[in-house]
């Protein structure tokens, strides 16, 4: 319900609401300016302290030619005297008066007068908000314009410059990229802020000083508007994006030119328009701090000291292992005996030169890439690129001369004479001239605080000390870790190593010394083609060599998979992680669960009275005693313990949101939930899962023990604390029901209460088993079971109870008794009527309660189910989705998490979710479309979630529906809801978000709950529940949960009214739905669903991009916050801050969340994607979560917390799960050792919190350039690691994430995050993390983010180089003369292949997940899903993955292309056909596909060892694997991919798409030659490099016809050169013939058929006769006609990839052109069929199709689900 009270509602749409009465003015969350408003956040003094401290104008000088009013405060005068707009300051001000009363709350200890603002905390702000501005003034020798001093603070002053930074942020639009230009912008109007302030005179005029800009707007239009205009102007420079990034400024660029004193020497304040900085006249100022160039070589000066690294290792082992005599000693001996040879020692001295070398390299590269930054302002900068490049090239040089020196000299005395020694310490002398930096950097490294005490010291000395080894650059400064982490990840990094460079010698590098010896020294090669240098055999050696270290240079990837796993093993290990994995697990903690939730989820000042010495020691010591059940913590818990009621009002909210989200049932919920203390149970009620069949086996103890005494058997009943509390409940129920069903004034009630007196008097005197016969119990029992069977019917017969009641009797009074009583003693005991003989016992004593008595149901329902339960209940919930929630919850609360604050204290956070045009709610016809195969979406539901589909129908009978055919009428709303609950919607994040506000709703109300208050609430629960018939909520309709998206339960019924202001000033939940202004003005139904969403959640805010039209053709842009009011029944404009122009500058994403930052609130943001989904009992833990940014981790504390993300997809489909079980090993054990001990974790996406102040004024959660920042949540972990942040990983908490599920969809997405990763090898954050980390850090950070995309295509170019090299060694003729017989060879080559196998197959993406499901399933369950994966074509999947990564990355780098691609977030049950499968994979898989098996079988026709069948197979079986991967993935992991009627309209659809004639408006996906040119997309972007390495790339398909023109029967046997130049005439015949026909057909096909028919004949006739004269001349055979397809097929695709690389010089010839069109149609006709070929085959051969079914919908089928109707489209009649 809405509190808010206004007489005069809002003018919707005004630009500035200047009628509207200051009282009335709608408010987001605080009435600021209605401090006497009715409403739940004025309660706190601090809210009005803090308004209070805004109006304190007091005696400042008033703005002058305006109205000065009574309301104005500081943030008014500010806005009068520098233009700021109205709407701006109205957002700020709430902004600030939240915080600041935030952050008054949580003073520990509270201030003495808590109706003022403390100072502390107002400086604290100040600090924090502008740290940054600090450092900036501080890095550029400024004096800060922050004139406080600590000796005499002046909160007013400090409240001026807060507010004043805060106004130019919140009106800054798209300059809050640029953090150091915000920066600028304060430092001069804060410069003027001061001369106001102090009463300055203007020099020019005598008057009191008035700023250089005022007026209304005055700030947008002066100030932020130019600085936009020139970002927009760069941005349309770059066109979209598609220009080289060198030639325009992006958004770093623009913000580092605010780096240097430039910005105050050119810019100038007022800012002059005239400068260089403004794209307008003339030449603009240029790139400034990096130019990011399309290069490979970018990767190498990224990360140079890793290349060293491995260049210099390999030298020297390969320098040693030359030199080996394997022949003498052991392996080790045979080293040692090496290295003690001074030759060799010599030799290993040349790794200097290598280095020396290398450092060239970089350095030149330095000069060629960065010489745009080259100005004459930037004379140093130039000198520093020359003197690197000098001083590399004069190393270079000493070293050769020196090195040289030695052996002239030890060739003169012809031995290691002391001269020629003396020469060799020269060179070492030179050595250690040259480490000296590197020594320098080491101690540094061991030193880590004065590394950073160096770097972030601004004065000039340290300067020019680092000056030569890294520039100047305000980020990257003081990144060193602490010693103890330094130790950790430095340990880590040590132990990869030596394992690699030790297997690396041993197995990759001494192998292939023997056969390398015996090629190089090969003599009379009998080659087999014309060999152009002579004898050498240098490049088969070379060849031989190149896969090799191709695998040495990346599989560094491997062994950091291997190692992680294990070391994130341990740290999971000990983080408590997979304690809890199952309910049965759960069983055997539930007992000490109730103490963990007070100690975890309940304020710490309730739990530790004083916080003194040794309170960590004390935590630590409760913790264990929590989690292994020390002290039986749970002896405490009787029902009317506090502690215990507040865990029953915690664990049934649970389990009512599980009912409310469908994934339990009625029956479940009684039996999982804790019900109120009722009918005088004296025992804790447990849940009834944890009481199953615990009756039972203690009346099997009683039996066994007949004759023990009563303590001994109470001792065994009472090892077990479900059994005891089993035991007395059913007593304790069973008299109650007795007592209750008898009437009170009858001689019946009389009897049995003197029965279970003498029952307790037995009890207290311990002589129970002496008095009463224990082995009638069963007997006794199987009666009383009996009766509460009859009373769990609401229509009982009271004649068979009464005969039952009567049964008991008798049986307690004649047969229970030891000693038997006679008829006089059980009436001198009272246990018989007065005369009974007048009537039957029990006949009208009976009185059963009325049918709507849900309470009394209820617990006989209970009490029946302890009664007759004989399982275990292991199954409870039977939902899988439940289970997992309950065990993740429960073991979470045994980690170690912080101490929760009162909801009062914690952090305030906001929630911000960007949103364009997805789905909001499925509409009734989504649901209700059928696919081709007779599938909708609602069915396809129904299936995948048959028990919560059952469920549902329940909870909606419940409601009032009585058949399904009302869902789609009175209950369409919730079947709708129901549904995009379980798809990737807004609605079910927005769920998910909000539960954050129910959690601290109630949170807030146990915080503020007396004792009594918890008791009776305990009991005032129950009643509502009761009172509520059948249904298990009891809310006004207001709140009515049929809704499922009002998050309101029978909980808030008890709130006392402050619950909600308190939730409001903690959390708030904006949605930026960028386009929603347009959607409401189009009547779009997401628009409709949006304010759906607003109406049902109060907290949620939809933040927006409206657009109006202001006449003369322009367009004025606003970002807009609205809300729906309660009160006045409709959506309400709350702010409406006017933007300097387009939002969409950079990339949209980034660009949305930015434009909606400034209406988040609070101390932290967490960031929501749109496919992501929340849970309550993990928001009860936000507030723990919340505590991490006040605690350190290493040297700092957190600025973003890395969450746990649990993917809620894996289910759909066995790709599903693949992807799944990749995503979740990354989001857990990845990020875990990435975060500890590793210290590189970045924040990956989203659900990360960001620390909001610090990136605030650090550029924000993203970045937006054009392109490169593509993959923009990334580019924020580096932001915060560059500037000195921490990013931190816990698992305490998680937070759901929908993935892909489809395998375009997934392939679209690797595509994606493939691209972005190669637009982040240019970018300038990656080059600076390189480059600042130190050594072991930057090693983490390479192969956790652009090397493992790097390595990715590494293993790919493996598989190329080791095909070539093989191919090259058969048709040369070197293999059959030096290797046939040898196997020197393999041995290595066989090490590479198993390396290469072991990442295609995925095995080591698979290794983090088999040791994560060990870790939090068991280890057995690991296997066999690891087991199962195979089964369902893992691998296949896997290395599909792996070439599309290859291919988008390595384009991306060569040639650009990145971009948005939009997965969509459907499910994916229906067929892809053919041509979508063609169109998306043709290029990156297929063609490479058949070019490896074209290399294969060339290799197995002309290799002498192919002809050994078993070595062949052995070789190229994983090149074999991956050409089948390749080819058929696409149709294993389609739906009826091998449905033999699907595939022939696929082939003709194909036809038809090839075919077609593309026209202006037709889509790739229509014609075959939009979809061609759409390919070459890359090309017309590309430079000039990029297309001279795309020309001689495609040079090697020309090999395959050099190689086979010789093996042909025509060549007879020659070796010159001509045959292979004669070979091309044949090239050039077929394109002149092909040139003839396309001539014919354009001049003849039309108007003149015959001619063309005609010359198509006489062609074909020349074509046979030119064969027949071949046969008959020359030794032409027709099997030289195949094999020279294998020859001249290559080389016509490598013509037409030619062709389109030089595509605009071809354009201008016409003929020839539209001749490689039709050449290129043929090529991917021919393709296609290729892939069609095999395709059919299975198609057509009976089982596939099941066969594929059953791998592709695996997971559908282990649930027992109906996937072959979902498939197959057969629906049952039955089905909605």
């Amino acid at each position: 319900m809405s509190l808010r009270h206004r007489t005069v509602p809002p003018q919707p749409g005004r630009p500035s609401p200047t009628q509207t009465p200051i009282d009335s003015e709608p408010y987001n969350i605080i009435p600021v300016n209605n401090l006497l408003a009715d409403h739940p956040s004025l309660r706190y003094p601090e809210v009005r302290a803090s308004a209070a401290a805004l109006k304190t104008v007091g005696d400042l000088r008033r703005p002058p030619y305006v109205q000065w009013r009574p309301h104005y405060d500081l943030l008014d005068w500010l806005a009068l005297f520098f233009g700021f707009q109205k709407d701006n300051v109205r957002n700020q001000r709430e902004h600030i008066v939240l915080h600041l009363a935030n952050a008054q709350m949580r003073l520990t200890p509270p201030p003495d007068n808590i109706d003022s603002l403390d100072p502390a905390v107002v400086r604290r702000f100040r600090r924090k908000l502008l740290g940054n501005y600090s450092s900036w003034c501080s890095y550029l020798g400024r004096k800060s314009n922050i004139w406080i001093s600590d000796r005499s603070p002046d909160s007013r002053r400090e409240l001026l410059y807060v507010g004043l930074y805060l106004l130019v942020w919140g009106e800054a639009a798209n300059l809050r990229f640029m953090p150091e230009c915000v920066c600028y912008i304060f430092h001069n109007m804060a410069s003027e802020l001061n001369k106001i302030l102090e009463d300055c005179l203007d020099e020019n005029t005598g008057q009191p000083y008035l700023p250089s800009l005022s007026g209304e707007n005055a700030f947008l239009n002066g100030v932020v508007k130019p600085i936009y205009e020139t970002v927009r102007a760069e941005i349309e420079e770059s066109k979209n994006g598609t220009e080289p990034h060198c030639k325009w400024r992006n958004y770093d660029d623009i913000n580092e030119y605010f780096w240097t004193d430039r910005c105050f020497s050119k810019l100038k304040w007022p800012i002059d328009l005239g400068s260089s900085f403004f794209k307008s006249r003339g030449k603009s100022v240029g790139k400034t701090g990096f130019v990011e160039r399309r290069t490979f070589f970018y990767l190498y000066r990224s990360f140079d000291r890793l290349w060293v690294m491995l260049a210099l290792f390999l030298q020297a082992a390969i320098i040693v292992a030359w030199e080996e005599k394997p022949e003498r000693g052991s392996v080790a001996g045979q080293l040692w005996n090496a290295l003690k040879s001074t030759d060799v020692q010599v030799r290993l001295l040349t790794v200097f030169l290598t280095w020396s070398g290398m450092r060239l390299l970089q350095a030149v590269l330095d000069a060629v890439s960065q010489r745009p930054l080259v100005s004459r302002e930037t004379k140093r900068l130039f000198f520093r690129m020359l003197m690197k490049v000098v001083a590399a090239t004069v190393w270079i040089v000493a070293f050769i001369v020196l090195y040289t020196n030695i052996w002239k000299q030890k060739r003169q005395d012809r031995q290691w004479s002391r001269a020629a020694k003396d020469k060799i310490y020269q060179f070492l002398y030179a050595v250690v001239a040259f480490l000296i930096p590197e020594i320098l950097a080491l101690a540094l490294f061991i030193l880590p605080w004065i590394r950073n005490f160096l770097e972030e010291t601004n004065w000039k000395i340290f300067f020019a000390l680092t000056w030569w080894f890294q520039g100047k650059s305000f980020v990257g400064r003081g990144l060193r870790e602490g010693l103890v982490d330094n130790i950790k990840y430095s340990t880590f990094w040590i132990f990869v190593l030596a394992t690699k460079f030790t297997f690396s010698y041993f197995l990759q590098v001494k192998p292939m010394i023997k056969p390398s010896k015996l090629l190089w020294n090969l003599k009379e090669v009998d080659y087999e083609w014309h060999q152009f240098f002579g004898g050498s055999n240098r490049i088969s050696v070379l060849l031989l060599w190149l896969p090799v270290v191709l695998i040495y240079l990346m599989d560094i990837q491997i062994w950091y998979a291997i190692y992680s796993s294990i070391v994130g093993a341990v740290v999971g290990l000990f983080d408590h992680l997979g304690e809890i994995r199952d309910m049965g697990q759960l069983r055997l903690r539930f007992q000490f669960f109730a103490s963990a939730i007070q100690f975890n989820l309940m304020p710490e000042e309730q739990l530790l009275n004083a916080r003194g010495f040794g309170n960590k020691l004390k935590d630590a010591i409760h913790r264990l005693k929590l989690r292994y059940g020390f002290g039986r913590p749970f002896k405490k818990l009787e029902s009317n313990q506090v502690e215990a009621n507040k865990f029953a009002l915690i664990w049934n909210e649970i389990i009512l949101a599980f009912r409310e989200e469908d994934i339990v049932s009625d029956r479940e919920v009684e039996l999982l939930e804790l019900p109120k203390n009722s009918w005088n149970v004296t025992v804790i009620r447990w849940p009834c899962f944890l009481l199953c069949n615990e009756l039972l086996l203690a009346l099997s103890q009683a039996k066994e023990l007949v004759d023990a005494p009563d303590k001994w058997l109470w001792h065994k009943i009472c090892k077990n604390e479900y059994r005891r509390c089993a035991v007395v409940e059913a007593y304790d129920s069973i008299k109650h029901l007795l007592l209750s069903i008898i009437k009170i004034d009858t001689e019946e009630h009389t009897i049995i209460t003197v029965f279970f007196q003498m029952i307790e008097v037995a009890i207290q005197g311990e002589h129970f088993t002496k008095t009463f016969k224990v082995d009638l119990l069963p007997k006794m029992y199987e009666t009383l079971q009996k009766l509460v069977g009859l009373l769990n019917d609401e229509k009982a017969d009271i004649g068979r109870v009464v005969n039952v009641l009567q049964s008991i009797y008798e049986m307690a009074t004649r047969q229970f008794f030891i000693d038997k009583k006679t008829t006089e003693q059980l009436a001198n005991e009272g246990l018989t009527p007065r005369d009974p003989a007048s009537k039957l016992l029990f006949q009208n004593a009976v009185r059963l309660p009325d049918a709507s008595n849900e309470d009394f149901f209820r617990q006989v329902r209970r009490l029946h189910t302890i009664l007759t339960s004989r399982d275990s209940m292991h199954s409870v919930p039977v939902n899988l989705e439940a289970r997992r929630r309950i065990a993740f919850f429960s073991n979470s609360l045994f980690m170690n998490l912080p101490h929760a604050p009162r909801v009062e204290k914690m952090l305030a956070f906001s929630v911000l979710t960007p949103y364009y045009s997805e789905e909001v709610v499925y509409s009734k016809e989504q649901l209700r479309n059928e696919t081709e195969d007779g599938i909708s979406t609602l069915y396809y539901l129904q299936t995948i979630y048959a028990d919560e589909w059952k469920n549902f129908k329940e909870r909606m009978r419940r409601e009032g529906i009585k058949t399904d055919a009302e869902l789609f009428t009175t209950k369409l709303r919730e079947l709708r809801l129901w549904a995009s609950y379980r798809g990737q919607t807004l609605a079910r994040t927005v769920r998910g978000m909000m539960y954050y506000y129910r959690a601290l709703k109630m949170l807030a109300f146990l915080d503020s709950a007396s004792e009594m208050d918890i008791r009776e609430d305990a009991q005032e629960l129950g009643s509502v529940r009761s009172s509520q018939g059948n249904r298990l909520d009891g809310v006004d309709d207001v709140n009515d949960r049929s809704s499922l998206s009002r998050a309101t339960s029978s909980v808030s019924m008890l709130y006392k009214g402050h619950e909600h202001g308190t939730a409001l000033m903690k959390f708030t939940y904006v949605v930026a739905c960028q386009i929603y202004g347009s959607q409401k003005a189009k009547k779009e139904p997401q628009a409709e669903e949006i304010l759906y969403l607003m109406k049902q959640h109060e907290a949620l805010r939809i933040a927006y991009v409206d657009e109006v039209h202001a006449g003369r053709g322009e367009t004025e842009y606003y970002s807009v916050l609205v809300k729906y009011d309660h009160t006045l029944e409709k959506e309400v404009e709350i702010f409406r801050v006017k933007l300097p122009g387009p939002l969409k500058l950079g990339e949209g994403k980034p660009e949305n969340q930015n434009h909606a930052m400034i209406f988040t609130r609070g101390d932290a943001v967490q960031t929501i994607d749109m496919n992501q989904d929340n849970y309550f009992e993990e928001a009860l833990k936000m507030r723990n979560l919340l505590q991490e940014f006040r605690h350190y981790h290493g040297m700092r504390k957190p600025t973003i917390l890395g969450v746990r993300e649990h993917i809620f997809t894996g289910s759909v489909s066995s790709l599903a799960w693949f992807m799944s079980a990749q995503e979740t090993s990354f989001v857990t054990l990845g990020q875990r050792v990435l975060a500890n001990p590793l210290k590189v974790r970045m924040h990956y996406g989203h659900p990360d919190v960001f620390d909001r102040f610090w990136f605030l004024s650090r550029g924000g959660i993203s970045k937006a350039s054009r392109v490169i920042n593509i993959s923009e949540d990334i580019f924020a972990g580096f932001n915060c690691t560059l500037r000195g942040g921490n990013v931190t990983h816990h698992e305490y908490i998680q937070v759901g994430k929908g993935r892909d599920v489809g395998l375009n969809q997934i392939s679209m997405f690797e595509a994606k995050v493939a691209s972005g990763n190669g637009e982040q090898v240019l970018s300038r954050d990656v080059y600076r993390l390189g480059h600042r980390l130190d050594f072991f850090r930057m090693l983490s950070f390479f192969y956790t983010t652009v090397g493992f995309f790097f390595n990715t295509m590494m293993v790919i170019l493996t598989v190329y180089a080791f095909l070539w090299g093989r191919v090259y060694l058969a048709l040369s003729g070197v293999e059959k003369s030096a290797l046939a017989d040898s196997t020197d060879t393999n041995a290595a080559l066989a090490v590479v292949l198993n390396q290469q196998f072991i990442v295609q197959l995925g095995l080591f993406t698979a290794l983090p997940m088999i040791v994560e499901w060990s870790l939090e399933e068991g280890f057995l369950l690991a296997i066999w899903n690891f087991i199962r994966m195979q089964i369902q074509l893992s691998s296949v999947f896997y290395t599909f993955s792996m070439g599309t990564r290859a291919h988008y990355f390595g384009r991306t780098i060569l040639h650009g292309g990145a971009k948005y691609r939009a997965t969509g977030r459907g499910f994916v049950v229906e067929h892809k056909s053919f041509t979508e499968n063609y169109r998306l994979y043709a290029r990156s898989h297929f063609v490479k596909a058949i070019e490896l098996g074209l290399i294969l079988i060339v290799y197995a026709t002309h290799s002498p060892v192919a002809k050994d069948s078993l070595i062949y197979i052995a070789m190229t079986l994983t090149s074999w694997f991956l050409v089948i991967s390749w080819i058929l993935a696409p149709f294993v992991f389609n739906p009826s991919g091998f449905d033999w009627l699907k595939t022939v309209y696929d082939f003709e659809g194909f036809m038809n798409w090839i075919w077609y004639q593309g026209r202006i408006s037709t889509k790739s996906e229509q014609s075959w030659e939009i979809w061609w040119y759409e390919e070459q997309d890359h090309l017309r972007t590309t430079g000039i490099l990029g297309r001279i390495v795309e020309i001689i790339l495609d040079l090697r398909f020309f090999f395959f016809q050099y190689g086979i023109v010789y093996q042909l029967k025509i060549a007879h046997g020659s070796t010159s050169i001509l045959v292979y130049l004669l070979s091309w005439i044949y090239i050039f015949a077929v394109f002149v013939f092909f040139l003839i026909i396309q001539y014919a057909r354009d001049k003849y096909s039309a108007r003149n058929h015959i001619r063309y028919r005609l010359v198509q004949f006489l062609l074909i006739v020349f074509g046979i006769l030119m064969i027949v004269a071949l046969l008959e001349f020359t030794h032409f055979s027709f099997v030289d006609v195949f094999t020279s397809l294998l020859a001249f097929v290559p080389t016509g695709w490598g013509i037409l990839l030619i062709a389109q690389a030089i595509r605009p010089f071809l354009e201008k010839f016409r003929l020839i052109w539209n001749a490689v069109i039709s050449l290129a149609r043929l090529y991917d006709i021919m393709f296609g069929i290729l892939i069609m070929v095999p395709v059919a085959f299975m198609s057509w051969m009976p089982g596939f199709q099941s066969m594929q079914t059953r791998i592709l919908f695996n997971e559908a089928f282990s649930r027992g689900l109906r996937i072959m109707q979902i498939v197959t489209g057969k629906k049952s009649k039955g089905d909605v």
